[in-house]
């Protein structure tokens, strides 16, 4: 993944070789369709010379602006905080699970929102176990909003009735997160690579941002990596076309508005 970062640093036309073509980023499809970069193990011509201060500057500029976002969230939160289920299903076993991964619960309390109770200590739900099933009700209907990331093979069509035809609704009106189902797989590469997994380990600030406006929207704000399947969100089908910069030049961070 070391092409994430190079691009911030303006060393994609130094990048001659990468793991695999399942990339997400635009400018690096463009150079691998046009032949000045192969699908085989990275390989860099030349010492990454007098690059710490450009590096130290994009860390801190992404430094500072999610540190200001996560400041920004925290003055929202004062007498309300959204509850958030970020979890997934297993289609093969028929079994759902709440994520216990750190850094996707901390996402979501720098956002200024509150992870489901940490009492509820059971780690897998089946729905084809009727108690199962009403315990997993339950929880949700303590819920604001939903974090789905199911894996699916085609994105595209994975929508708000997926999630309810998995969690064994036809409706979901009565819960509190009725307009508010999110998943992360809004930009995607033929249908099966999710820039998720690439662009967002670079730019966390992206995902705070997206977080932010799933808990607390505004309409004001465009997410990068974060779709609304309540709100029948679609993907965006990421090409080598919509590469639009010099891929020589420094990729420059993205900063969201924060005030």
């Amino acid at each position: 993944m070391l092409w994430l970062y190079s691009q911030l640093l303006g060393l994609l036309g130094s990048l001659k070789g990468i793991t695999s073509d399942a990339v997400a980023s635009p400018c690096v499809l463009k150079l691998l369709e046009a032949g000045e970069v192969r699908a085989e193990w990275i390989k860099f011509l030349g010492a990454f010379a007098n690059l710490e201060t450009k590096a130290n500057q994009v860390y801190d500029a992404v430094k500072a602006s999610y540190t200001c976002l996560s400041q920004m969230a925290a003055k929202r939160t004062t007498s309300f905080k959204p509850i958030v289920a970020w979890m997934e299903y297993d289609k093969n076993g028929g079994v759902w699970c709440f994520t216990k991964e750190p850094h996707k619960l901390k996402f979501v309390e720098d956002a200024g929102g509150e992870n489901i109770d940490k009492s509820i200590n059971k780690i897998t739900y089946n729905v084809s176990d009727p108690d199962d099933l009403e315990a997993l009700h339950a929880i949700l209907c303590t819920v604001d909003a939903v974090i789905d990331e199911t894996l699916s093979s085609e994105p595209q069509n994975y929508t708000k009735k997926t999630f309810l035809d998995n969690i064994n609704l036809e409706d979901n009106s009565c819960f509190a997160f009725n307009q508010s189902i999110w998943r992360y797989d809004k930009r995607v590469r033929k249908g099966t690579t999710l820039d998720w997994h690439d662009g967002a380990i670079s730019q966390p600030n992206l995902v705070l941002a997206d977080m932010i406006e799933a808990l607390f929207s505004t309409g004001n704000y465009t997410t990068s990596y974060f779709r609304n399947i309540a709100k029948g969100e679609g993907v965006i089908d990421i090409s080598s076309d919509m590469c639009d910069r010099d891929a020589s030049l420094p990729l420059v961070p993205t900063i969201p508005a924060c005030g």
